[in-house]
């Protein structure tokens, strides 16, 4: 995977995009589940070039962005930056980060890598991804918090059903701490996707039978409204 360059940069939270380092400074990233019944699969955190980015709103997703929102695998986002001499802690929760759960790591702005990208799925949904997306780290020392969206990969229909997890596939993964939290034996909310491209979430619809009914999500704990999760970066010299 190419990493999109030259192209106007895309700030997750749609915050003003600050001057980038004249020398290296340490950073503290702290990434906390703000949501009642969604986990987030591992974790990318990631300092890189300014001039790359994970993902577009209104475009298409990568097979690597693709890999991840449908099936939480990072690998190939991580090659991928990892080519271009990013900072990368992949996976520092050391598993699925549980609701209202944090996990902190650090990371160096060191070779240029003055923007901060940051990447999970979202269980359960079909693609539904956390995503910070090459916000300039600021120059200043200092504690500073962003809260992120939730998007949707715009890769998969929004069945809302047990199955899948590879790209492509319909429904659904199912990991075992969530065996018990997920119905069974839904019909299926859509087998359409409506929006090709990477955008805003529109949330988990679900219903509140756990043997049948349209969804296989609960109604009243799987569900969110944004944003989903709180980022917090100290910045020190």
């Amino acid at each position: 995977m190419k990493l999109k360059q030259l192209t106007p940069l895309m700030v997750a939270t749609g915050l003003t995009a600050m001057s980038g380092f004249a020398q290296a400074a340490e950073l503290e990233v702290t990434v906390q589940n703000l949501t009642r019944g969604i986990y987030f699969t591992p974790i990318l955190i990631t300092a890189h070039s300014p001039d790359q980015q994970l993902f577009n709103v209104g475009e298409a997703a990568s097979t690597e962005l693709q890999a991840m929102a449908e099936g939480g695998d990072i690998s190939g986002l991580e090659m991928a930056v990892d080519a271009l001499s990013a900072d990368t802690v992949a996976n520092p929760a050391g598993g699925l980060l549980m609701p209202t759960a944090a996990t902190t790591t650090t990371l160096s702005t060191m070779d240029g890598n003055t923007a901060l990208s940051i990447v999970a799925m979202m269980l359960p949904t079909n693609d539904g991804f956390i995503g910070l997306n090459s916000w300039m780290i600021p120059d200043e020392p200092g504690t500073y918090t962003v809260y992120l969206n939730a998007y949707d990969a715009g890769t998969e229909a929004n069945d809302e059903i047990r199955g899948g997890g590879a790209p492509g596939a319909p429904g659904l993964p199912v990991p075992p701490p969530l065996e018990d939290l997920v119905g069974n034996g839904g019909s299926g909310v859509t087998s359409e996707i409506t929006n090709a491209t990477v955008h805003i979430h529109p949330g988990n619809l679900g219903d509140n039978d756990t043997e049948a009914g349209m969804s296989d999500i609960s109604n009243t704990v799987q569900r969110w409204l944004n944003p989903v999760a709180m980022v917090t970066v100290t910045v020190s010299e």
